[in-house]
């Protein structure tokens, strides 16, 4: 038995209608008991709200709605606000959520007549903004009182509250009529309907009950309850053996309007239990305080104590059997928020933007894309997009937190795009509405680019200018944002642009991306305008929730910063030393930043012959492949603190047959026995691949080719360094679990920086000069570190409607490519991060390790890998890579053009996609063969197909 809470409520009083009390619940056989106890602290429902003064009713801080209030005339002190609990109550606390309006002083007062009053708590000291109060109580009464007696400086209006919540004990001589759900019994034979679920409640005839539901995550879907004799019932139509439901109760209350869900429940059929999931009610707000807000005087804000949905449990039967491998992620694993739900009255987005030089479309700077100097402080902002318009309303309302106060005169919130005079022009222009040094507000009906209301599907392209006050310490002020598309009543997409110069509907006008090219899900970018080649690796997903855009530049100053100088490589005078960097490289190791090697987070190349590869990763062993006793298990030829060089490593000489080429290497010092040389890989789209499901890659495997087509594909299983065994998923034989091992793993060998996860040295055992065990790096480092590479977001797939690219897709798949290179996958509705749970992404990678044949192997394997043994590459970015990996010319603003540097599969060795694609042996063999027996000009067909990936 256990007590279901919601955020701060225990579970109860909203539960039926407005008169049933705390529930506990308890799972028996096929049916949830809902049981009252006057033992339990519970949420009281208040019979009525009544206030001294009433500019917005008092029953509205009573109703469970956080777009309402309830608003005290202005300039009048004291104003109280009385609830009647309806009974007396042994009262623990009150919970008030003020809006920006508020007290400074108050007193809360209790009274079982309504005449005489008990002072219970005096509080004071309360500052302008929205906050929530907890208040602890004792005594028992039937009224309570909120007196307000100073207003909080700064609030020139009077008293305002969302929502007053009284918390307490029922007498233990009261009793409510118990509730329950029963859930069906769908046995084998029931497919059709989820049938016989009776709901018994507190409730009259003249209520009614509605049924909100999903079967296998689909749309929201409703049903109305039948009521009988008291006895309520409702039926699911179009279930079968496999379906999963997620099923939401709401009762509506006859003449009260509609009250809140009441619980959120997984039914599997056939099934004969309903088993409670997370509530739907948990809160995630955009600010620190409990919701963000406006003056009283304006329009209601928008609630962020609004639900965010929860996951669906998945089908009893998993795509495979995960054996001895633990998952990352599960049902139980503590979940972010959303970072778009639907609230119910409005459609809810919430994301994260950053300060930019210029404009998205704006081709003739080249300097859109790129990071400035401070970056990391004082430049992001947080989003809150209320969209009233979806769930039937008339307005749109964007709330913008900021990390630092806008110049009031420039606070520039641009919607729905015009571009006639610039490429940077819009039709509803103007700063936004303050509410404080940090929080700001726009909202509108009216669609100015068409001249009328806004509609459900019009596009609201806009674009936050972060105009900061000049007393910010570091940089300039003046910095624009990043340009998004909304669709009313959809949400946020990947944009391109259409239209010329001088038309109607302006230049470069914004359009949807079809989402077929949508090869990160939602993380998905929009296509490069700003003509800037090298960047497209390193922009924010375009989903980044708002909580993480603060965490996602945090770790990239960590990703760009020296760990031997505290130097960042970008604005390097400007952006100046990073202290907790410095000193920690070494005493080996490869590179003194993780972007010395991953470069515009792209793919390294190989350096001339003789000359050092300086961004490659040598693994080493000896000749029974344990780690090397001069070496460790990897090479580290650099060196800090006197100690001495392990040696270098560089390509002596290529060998070259029919066109292919091989690199043969030397080492400067000990030439070890067995080595694995592997290339910097580009970084993009690493969390979306940790939110695969495990079962979803183990269904691919075939290990013993049981279906004769020549591929045996096959995970990697590996302990990872908690102790259990996982899927491996990265590096180029998946030696890695997470994207944290990975980076952890690189911060251990490539730079000789321990972490908590890895904190030994990589050291022979003939080796003295490794330095100490134990973390040098915070956990906050690492965690902002790993949160930017996991949120990192990819280009769509482009020219979508060449022919020539289509017909390559077609042949991609026809010579058996699709074998291993799966186009399609749907990421964990369990990964922490709402910007990678449930996406449809298209890697085009199966994530397990095949044979390549003896012409890619090399003489070291990894884990249960051997040296033949590839993981599969997934192929997003493969066009973008070679200028993103080369850079462009520095010529000048606007005159930058990309020079190209191709660098495939795991050594660089492939200097076009065609190359790559002959190396290809063992279970990539018939593919090859399949490849070239095509004709010149289907394989061009392919090489276009693959470019635009």
């Amino acid at each position: 038995m256990r007590i279901i809470q919601f955020g701060r409520r225990v579970l109860g009083r909203r539960a039926f209608g407005r008169r049933a009390v705390c529930a506990l619940l308890t799972l028996v056989s096929s049916s949830l008991y809902v049981q009252t106890t006057s033992a339990q602290v519970i949420n009281i429902n208040a019979v009525s709200a009544t206030g001294s003064t009433n500019l917005q009713p008092a029953n509205l801080a009573n109703d469970n709605n956080g777009s309402t209030r309830w608003e005290s005339n202005h300039g009048v002190s004291p104003s109280s606000l009385t609830l009647d609990l309806g009974q007396p109550y042994a009262l623990n606390q009150v919970v008030i959520l003020w809006e920006a309006a508020n007290a400074a002083s108050y007193e809360i007062l209790g009274s079982n007549n309504n005449s005489s009053w008990t002072q219970l708590s005096l509080r004071t000291g309360g500052t302008f903004g929205n906050r929530t109060d907890t208040v602890g109580l004792s005594g028992t009464y039937r009224y309570v009182r909120m007196n307000a007696l100073t207003r909080s400086a700064g609030n020139n209006w009077g008293y305002s509250i969302f929502e007053m919540d009284v918390f307490g004990a029922l007498p233990a001589a009261s009793s409510v009529a118990a509730s329950s759900v029963a859930a069906g019994n769908c046995n084998l034979g029931c497919v059709t309907t989820l049938n016989s679920t009776t709901l018994r409640a507190t409730v009259t005839q003249a209520d009614i009950a509605d049924i909100h539901y999903r079967i296998n995550n689909g749309a929201q879907q409703n049903v109305r309850m039948n009521v009988a004799g008291g006895v309520w019932t409702y039926d699911i139509p179009n279930l079968n053996s496999s379906s999963v439901v997620s099923i939401n109760f709401t009762i509506i209350r006859s003449g009260l309007g509609q009250d809140t869900p009441w619980q959120n429940y997984s039914v599997s059929t056939p099934a004969s239990s309903v088993a409670p999931v997370s509530s739907s009610r948990s809160s995630t707000p955009l600010s620190s305080s409990s919701r963000s807000s406006v003056a009283p005087s304006s329009v209601p804000a928008s609630s962020s104590r609004s639900s965010t949905p929860t996951s669906v449990a998945p089908s009893s039967s998993s795509a495979a059997s995960l054996g001895n491998i633990v998952p990352l992620y599960n049902a139980s694993t503590a979940l972010e928020g959303a970072i778009q739900f639907d609230r119910g009255d409005a459609l809810v987005t919430r994301i994260a933007d950053r300060g930019r030089d210029r404009h998205a479309k704006e081709d003739q700077f080249q300097a859109y894309d790129h990071f400035l100097s401070f970056y990391w402080e004082h430049r992001t902002a947080e989003i809150e997009i209320v969209d009233y318009v979806a769930k039937g309303g008339n307005t749109v309302r964007m709330n913008v937190k900021t990390q630092f106060k806008l110049n009031d005169t420039e606070a520039e919130n641009r919607w729905f795009y015009r571009g006639v005079g610039t490429v940077a022009e819009y039709y509803d222009n103007g700063t936004m509405n303050v509410i404080d040094n940090l929080n700001y507000y726009k909202e509108r009906s009216f669609n100015a680019r068409e001249g009328r209301n806004i509609r459900i599907g019009d596009k609201l392209e806009f674009e936050l200018s972060q105009f900061l006050d000049h007393t910010v310490p570091h940089g300039r002020s003046a910095y624009y944002g990043t340009t998004y598309l909304y669709i009313v009543g959809k949400g946020l997409v990947p944009w391109d642009v259409t239209g010329s110069f001088g038309t109607l509907g302006g230049r470069k006008d914004s359009i949807e991306i079809p989402e077929k090219a949508w090869l990160g899900g939602k993380t998905t970018l929009p296509y490069n305008h700003s003509n800037e080649p090298d960047n497209h690796f390193i922009q924010m997903a375009t989903n980044l929730a708002s909580q993480n855009g603060q965490p996602f530049v945090l770790g990239r100053r960590v990703h760009h910063a020296s760990f031997i100088d505290g130097s960042h490589d970008e604005h390097v005078v400007d952006n100046g030393i990073f202290p907790d960097t410095v000193g920690k490289a070494g005493p080996h190791y490869v590179h003194d930043r993780c972007a010395g090697c991953h470069v515009r987070n792209g793919r390294a190349a190989p350096a001339p012959v003789g000359q050092p590869l300086e961004k490659w990763v040598f693994k080493v062993a000896d000749i029974n492949s344990n780690p090397h006793p001069n070496l460790g298990r990897a090479l580290q030829p650099k060196s800090a603190g006197g100690v001495a060089s392990e040696g270098q490593a560089s390509i002596a000489f290529w060998t070259e047959t029919n066109g292919l080429r091989k690199p043969n290497y030397q080492f400067s010092g000990v030439t070890p026995a067995r080595f694995s040389a592997r290339v910097a890989p580009q970084l993009v789209g690493m969390g979306l691949l940790e939110a695969i499901p495990e079962a979803t890659i183990l269904a691919k495997e075939d290990i013993n080719d049981a279906n004769g087509d020549g591929i045996s594909g096959r995970a990697n299983r590996v302990v990872d360094p908690s102790g259990q065994t996982r899927l491996g998923r990265f590096g180029y034989k998946a030696g890695t679990t997470s994207v944290k091992h990975q980076v952890a793993a690189a911060f251990n060998s490539d730079m000789g920086v321990m972490t908590s996860v890895l904190p030994n040295p990589d050291c022979g055992s003939a080796q003295n000069d490794c330095g100490a065990s134990g973390s040098e790096l915070s956990d906050t480092h690492l965690n902002n570190l790993v949160k930017y590479i996991s949120t990192l977001g990819v280009r769509p797939q482009r020219n979508l409607n060449d022919a020539a690219v289509q017909r390559g897709e077609t042949q991609f798949a026809s010579i058996g490519c699709v074998g291993c290179h799966t186009p399609s996958v749907v990421t964990s509705q369990f990964h922490p991060l709402g910007e990678l749970r449930s996406q449809t992404i298209k890697p085009y990678t199966d994530m397990l390790l095949h044979d390549m044949g003896p012409d890619l192997a090399d003489n070291l394997g990894e884990g249960q890998a051997s040296g033949a043994e590839w993981r599969t590459a997934p192929l997003w970015g493969i066009g973008l890579s070679a200028c993103v990996t080369g850079g462009v010319t520095n010529a000048g603003q606007g005159a930058q053009v990309c020079t190209p540097v191709h660098s495939y599969l795991h050594d660089g060795r492939a200097r076009t996609i065609e190359e790559a694609i002959l190396w290809h042996g063992g279970e990539g063999q018939a593919s090859k063969n399949a490849y070239q027996a095509l004709s010149a000009s289907q394989k061009q067909d392919v090489l276009r197909f693959l470019e635009s990936l």
